[in-house]
């Protein structure tokens, strides 16, 4: 229990503690301020005969949880538990092509780039606080730094000839994060900036990508139509 105490606080910067659903124990970390993961562990032993002995169950809280997408919250969850599960075995990861964008990113840097333009200075600030990152407004346009994990950090640069860019950076990264998983940690850092985007340029006419950015359940809720095919 002290390795794995050692590893969640250290390596991945959350928490082991108690929530009161009578769990053994659980796993709190923040996705983003106000989007929290908790993950109950619960052990209760070969009760029913069928081999299974314990259990993890995912819950989620915080004012933001409700408007990120379940495929965000709980591929992110994935990533987590390989993270464990390695830093457990001792093993790095097995992708280092931090420098390489796949078919995906460069689709993703293309499909999710007019929405930048909307960001004024005054965004600074509230945006660094959505995020839980450094947000800077600089000569260019926009750069954003977010530290996903101790050590390991997200960049991400908007400049004024409409191009995003993206780069992972940190002096542990290749010992603890692969390049398959800091990409999709991009692609939520990217989807989380456009949700802020949108919920204070709702007087707009804004992309149909960006109804696509929140969950279903906060879609019907604003009865958004745009991403229900």
């Amino acid at each position: 229990m002290d390795t794995l105490k050692k590893i969640i606080s250290e390596d991945i910067g959350g928490k082991i503690e108690n929530i009161g659903l009578n769990e053994d124990w659980t796993i709190t970390l923040e996705m983003f301020p106000e989007v929290n993961i908790h993950l109950t562990y619960s052990y209760f032993g070969d009760e029913f005969g069928d081999g299974i002995t314990a259990e993890f169950k995912c819950y989620f809280s915080g004012e933001r949880a409700i408007i990120v997408p379940g495929e965000d919250s709980i591929t992110f969850v994935d990533i987590i538990f390989d993270f464990i599960e390695r830093m457990i075995n001792h093993k790095e990861p097995f992708e280092k092509s931090y420098d390489t964008k796949t078919d995906l990113m460069k689709k993703v840097l293309i499909q999710r780039l007019e929405p930048f333009s909307l960001l004024k200075d005054k965004d600074q600030k509230k945006l660094a606080s959505f995020l839980g990152a450094k947000v800077w407004n600089t000569e260019n346009g926009w750069r954003f730094k977010k530290e996903v994990f101790p050590g390991i950090f997200i960049e991400l640069t908007y400049d004024n000839q409409e191009k995003l860019n993206i780069a992972y950076t940190g002096g542990v990264l290749s010992k603890k994060v692969g390049s398959y998983h800091m990409e999709f940690l991009g692609i939520f850092l990217i989807n989380h900036i456009l949700r802020y985007i949108i919920l204070n340029n709702l007087d707009k006419e804004l992309p149909d990508i960006c109804y696509i950015m929140f969950s279903r359940y906060y879609t019907k809720m604003k009865n958004w139509k745009h991403n229900l095919m």
